[in-house]
């Protein structure tokens, strides 16, 4: 079964610490799984890396937690080329899409270059959750900031405006984020959007905003209306 809507979980986080393994699924990946609505087998997830460069050494480590999580985990990878010879199948037969972070700008570009952003498009529609953290909770949305350019934040303003939302990242571990996201929102470069701390997920049924999320306690999402002005809203802390 697939998610009854289409439904996106846009995070700044996902993958913990594993303790006795590298790592392990975290609460807001898990809470994606669940979105699924899998029944009688194994949850299917695709850990999509390409904003990282598809760094073989992090798989190894995803697909241990896969295995400890009771999930069928597999990889979409396009260095050096896409890794599956039916790339449509493979995404549409996913339950979970998990995009991790990195370059949104990298992975932007390659995305449209093989047409993977199409596919997703088309998943999103059937019941795919897209789901990712960082980078991987940006692409999703109309524009947002980043440090794809550079160590200072900037904003990029062509995401694949699945949402109409702009998206901003770690705004409580790099609060230069918040300044430049307010900024771009008041100078019309982006719409106005959500500002997320560590740890929060914003969940969208649709294009609507219908929960906010966390996996620690008293973290928040922050709106942002075209004046600029923000709004904090608490977050469910998930178990």
């Amino acid at each position: 079964m697939t998610a009854d809507a289409p439904t996106i979980l846009a995070t700044c986080g996902g993958m913990v610490d594993g303790g006795w393994q590298d790592t392990a699924y975290g609460p807001l990946l898990r809470y994606a799984i669940e979105l699924a609505g899998v029944t009688g087998r194994a949850p299917r997830v695709a850990h999509v890396n390409t904003a990282g460069g598809d760094p073989r050494f992090v798989e190894g480590a995803e697909l241990e937690a896969a295995r400890e999580a009771g999930v069928e985990a597999s990889h979409i990878r396009l260095f050096p080329h896409p890794n599956h010879a039916r790339l449509a199948d493979h995404v549409l037969s996913r339950d979970v899409i998990w995009v991790s972070g990195g370059s949104v700008l990298n992975l932007l570009v390659l995305w449209r270059a093989h047409g993977l952003d199409e596919l997703f498009r088309q998943a999103w529609r059937s019941g795919v959750v897209l789901a990712g953290g960082s980078a991987g909770g940006l692409c999703w949305h109309s524009g947002g900031t980043t440090t794809s350019f550079g160590p200072e934040a900037t904003v990029i303003a062509d995401g694949l405006r699945m949402l109409p939302a702009s998206f901003s990242p770690h705004h409580d571990s790099q609060p230069s984020r918040r300044p430049v996201f307010r900024d771009a929102i008041v100078s019309g470069e982006i719409p106005a959007g959500h500002g997320v701390e560590e740890g929060v997920g914003l969940l969208y049924r649709g294009v609507d905003l219908t929960e906010v999320v966390a996996d620690r306690p008293d973290a928040a999402a922050w709106a942002f209306d075209e004046t600029g002005a923000e709004r904090r809203l608490p977050a469910r802390l998930l178990p």
